[in-house]
């Protein structure tokens, strides 16, 4: 009993720094190698499981690769069906303007072809213009007002000015290109000359 209890306590005669372990008995030997043993089969047990996700996730992996080549499929192909609806939808809407006009191109066209006096060109020329101008009305699109109105940089350009005294300063005085604008939005700015009224500028 003696013994024993001399075999698993440290050596005490060592120098402080070097501590001697004597050997364990062979009880505690065989415990230690039980364990290794118990450790290595788990090593290899972990070693399978790794192997069995590693597969998984490949394979999860290889799903969602797919699933992400079919919805880029997918999104292409919407693409491409809402470019085409947007050009149809387009050609649809001229197709509509354009129709309202052919009746305005097939009597210039008749005008073009008449015999008769410069008088009565200019007359069929007049009702031309004013089918014109009701096919616009039609379409929401309306002529800005310019002659007598107070000048306004929004809607009119200004190309000159006109010295009047009939007239207010700053108004406009005479249209050269008419503008348009389809309801409130704007196609195109009206040129015009812009009074220029001496009697009020000194006043």
């Amino acid at each position: 009993m003696a013994k024993h209890k001399e075999e698993s306590t440290i050596d005490q005669t060592a120098e402080p720094n070097e501590l001697t372990v004597v050997d364990y008995p062979e009880e505690a030997k065989e415990a230690a190698e039980a364990q290794k043993a118990e450790a290595a089969q788990n090593g290899d047990a972990a070693a399978t499981v790794s192997a069995d996700e590693f597969a998984a996730l490949k394979t999860e992996r290889d799903n969602l690769l797919d699933r992400l080549a079919r919805l880029q499929a997918e999104f292409d192909n919407a693409r491409k069906r809402q470019e085409r609806e947007k050009q149809e939808f387009r050609d649809y809407a001229t197709g509509n303007v354009v129709e309202q006009f052919l009746p305005v191109l097939d009597n210039f066209s008749l005008a073009l072809k008449a015999e008769g006096s410069a008088e009565q060109l200019r007359t069929g020329v007049e009702l031309i213009v004013k089918q014109m101008d009701e096919v616009l009305r039609g379409l929401q699109v309306q002529a800005i007002p310019t002659v007598g109105q107070e000048f306004d940089p929004r809607v009119h350009e200004a190309l000159g000015s006109v010295e009047r005294n009939d007239l207010p300063d700053h108004s406009v005085a005479e249209e050269i290109r008419r503008g348009y604008k389809i309801r409130e939005r704007l196609l195109r700015p009206a040129m015009v000359r812009v009074v220029s009224n001496p009697q009020q500028t000194e006043a």
